[in-house]
């Protein structure tokens, strides 16, 4: 039969769990900011995609490029995600590890060490590749030359 933790120690494990807890808050909230970015470039590439269809010329060049730069950040914000989820989840391996440890009364202190350190440098990836796509968009969001130095010509008085 196992035996059952003191409350006391139950308390002191929550008090270790604490910061993973705030981790995952703290992952959670980047998640929501790139499925964010993710549906809105789904949405400009939805929209393109019926102007690459009904145009002609430069203007289907330019709506050409502009959706395979939107496929390559679609791809890009996917791996982000996909990054801090792996990390989250390294981030409740390290919770359950903790309560398990201290409910089996096992020294799992190396493999939470490691884990923990995972889940640091897979959020560090994806912040990386997150950044990678900010700076995709950055580079590719022009306003044309021939929109900022747009004149009307003024219609003569007759």
């Amino acid at each position: 039969m196992i035996p059952l933790p003191q409350v006391s120690q139950v308390a002191q494990t929550i008090q270790l769990a604490l910061a993973p807890v705030f981790l995952l808050a703290g992952i959670g909230a980047f998640l929501n900011v790139c499925v964010s970015r993710l549906a809105r470039i789904i949405d400009r590439a939805r929209a393109v995609e019926e102007w690459v269809l009904s145009t002609r010329g430069k203007e289907h060049d330019r709506m050409v490029s502009e959706i395979r730069v939107l496929d390559r950040r679609m791809s890009v914000v996917n791996g982000a995600i996909f990054l801090s989820v792996a990390s989250a989840c390294a981030v409740c391996l390290v919770v359950i590890l903790l309560f398990a440890g201290n409910l089996f009364n096992a020294h799992l202190g190396t493999p939470v060490a490691i884990l923990f350190s995972l889940a640091m440098v897979l959020q560090a990836a994806a912040f990386g590749t997150f950044i990678q796509e900010i700076r995709l968009a950055s580079r590719t969001i022009h306003i044309r030359n021939e929109v900022l130095y747009h004149k009307v010509e003024e219609e003569e008085a007759t």
